[in-house]
C-alpha cells in the first residue's frame, strides 16, 4: 500500500524534523522538506535522511501570495497531501491554507491558547507559570489559533532556566509530534 506523502516545513535547526524522520513506524512518507532559510541546519538533516528539499527566500518574491503559489506548485508536483510545520517561522497565508485546508498541522511549545506566537517558552518563563506544555494543532488564518489536536503539559520547576525548560519541552515535542502524525494518517 502506498504511503501518504507529506512535507515538513522548517526554518532552523530541525530537531522536530529529525524526531519525525527517526520514527520507525511513521505511517506517511516525508517526501519533501520546505525551508525558508537558505543555509539552515535542517537542510543538512534532510540530506542525511535523503529527503528532497525546496529552499526559498521570501525576499526574492513580490508578495507572500507569489511565494505561496510557488510552494503550492512544488507541493503538488511532489504529490504532497499533508504539511507538518516544525519550527517554520512564517505565518501561513491564504494561498497555502486554501490549497491544503485541514491538512496543515503545527507543533507549538505552550498549552495554547496560552502564549501564542514567537518565544512561547520565554513568555511562559517570564509569566512565572507553574506549568506550560506542548500543543499540536491545525493551522487556520490566525496565529496559533487553529483547532487543537493534542496537548501535553510540562511542569516548570523552581530552579528552571529558559534553556532547561526548553530542553524538557523539546523532549515532549519530539515524542508527541510523530504520535499525532500517525493518528492523523489512519
Amino acid at each position: 500500500m502506498k504511503k501518504i506523502r507529506a512535507a515538513v516545513f522548517a526554518s532552523g535547526a530541525g530537531s522536530n524534523f529529525q524526531a519525525i524522520m527517526e520514527k520507525n513506524d511513521l505511517l506517511c512518507e516525508v517526501a519533501l522538506l520546505v525551508c525558508d532559510k537558505p543555509g539552515a541546519s535542517v537542510l543538512e538533516k534532510a540530506e542525511k535522511f535523503g529527503v528532497p528539499t525546496f529552499v526559498f527566500d521570501s525576499e526574492e518574491y513580490a508578495s507572500k501570495s507569489d511565494y505561496e503559489k510557488d510552494l503550492v506548485r512544488k507541493l503538488q508536483q511532489s504529490d504532497i497531501s499533508w504539511i507538518f510545520l516544525a519550527g517554520y517561522m512564517r505565518i501561513v497565508g491564504p494561498t497555502l491554507l486554501r490549497a491544503y485546508k485541514n491538512r496543515i498541522i503545527n507543533i507549538h511549545p505552550s498549552m495554547l491558547p496560552e502564549f501564542p506566537g514567537k518565544d512561547a517558552i520565554g513568555q511562559a518563563f517570564k509569566a512565572g507559570v507553574s506549568d506550560t506544555g506542548v500543543t499540536v494543532h491545525f493551522i487556520d488564518e490566525g496565529i496559533d489559533t487553529g483547532p487543537i489536536i493534542a496537548q501535553e503539559p510540562v511542569e516548570v520547576f523552581k530552579d528552571d532556566t529558559v534553556e532547561t525548560l526548553k530542553e524538557r519541552i523539546q523532549l515532549v515535542e519530539h515524542r508527541l509530534y510523530p504520535i499525532v502524525i500517525n493518528r492523523l494518517m489512519k
